[in-house]
């Protein structure tokens, strides 16, 4: 049987009316969600969480915890609550430090990236968010996906077999970063990364402030993925969010 497991792997804080305008008052937080499905000897790992605490990632990594605080409590990180001998694929939905910081955990599953992602690699820019040295040298290696891989799928969604049997469809979620990604599981839940903060944010891209708007890679193509995926959920497909609260210790299926 199939399963998909939520784990909460450090988190951060940050006001809501300084993201979108006509938010409440709200300190809201905001933990690091990685995604495990497990189906026979698949073990996929979608996004890693916070790395473990200090960092020494640089003035990037300074000016990155002076504007979006981590806390990493001891038991947070993804290597003490589940065992990363037995994951067998990484995938990451982007290249934002509370989505790889565990990557150093996985010296022996396959990772798969985007296209998008490599050329941040290759060429990051400051408003790409990447730290290099939380990413170990052995991660040049991971598996790429190039863009005609993706093709129109479910939902009218763009999505890349990853296995060939329609269990685990890798989506093309632009907007948020440069080759953002989400992963259909089972044709039932949608992993749907950074493409809003939280459920209830999806659909309000227009109220972003201009801050958080520069950071985003392209706010006009986010606003086109969240149409498709509220457009989805109509249809019945289940959204999850990475910076949301799911049940730890149920199967998400």
């Amino acid at each position: 049987m199939a399963e998909l497991r939520y784990f909460a792997c450090g988190e951060t804080t940050h006001d809501l009316r300084r993201l979108l305008r006509g938010a409440p008052r709200e300190r809201r937080v905001f933990p690091a969600g990685a995604f495990l499905y497990r189906s026979g000897t698949r073990h996929v790992l979608f996004d890693t969480g916070y790395a473990p605490e200090p960092w020494r990632a640089g003035l990037g990594g300074w000016a990155y915890r002076r504007m979006l605080p981590p806390r990493v409590a001891a038991g947070d990180t993804i290597a003490e609550q589940l065992d990363p001998a037995s994951v067998t694929h990484v995938v990451l939905s982007h290249l934002h430090p509370d989505h790889l910081g565990g990557v150093r955990f996985f010296p022996h599953a396959t990772f798969v990236v985007s296209e998008g992602m490599r050329r941040t690699l290759e060429r990051p820019r400051l408003r790409d968010g990447l730290l290099r040295r939380l990413l170990p040298p052995w991660f040049e290696s991971a598996t790429v996906l190039p863009s005609p891989a993706f093709t129109p799928g479910p939902h009218g969604l763009r999505t890349a077999d990853l296995f060939g049997d329609g269990s685990y469809l890798l989506v093309d979620l632009p907007g948020h970063a440069r080759g953002h990604l989400g992963a259909l599981i089972e044709h039932e839940v949608l992993l749907a990364g950074d493409a809003a903060w939280g459920r209830d944010l999806l659909g309000a891209e227009h109220r972003i402030r201009a801050l958080p708007r520069r950071v985003s890679h392209d706010m006009g193509r986010q606003r086109e993925t969240a149409r498709l995926l509220l457009a989805a959920e109509q249809d019945g497909l289940r959204l999850l969010f990475s910076h949301d609260r799911h049940p730890v210790g149920r199967n998400l299926l």
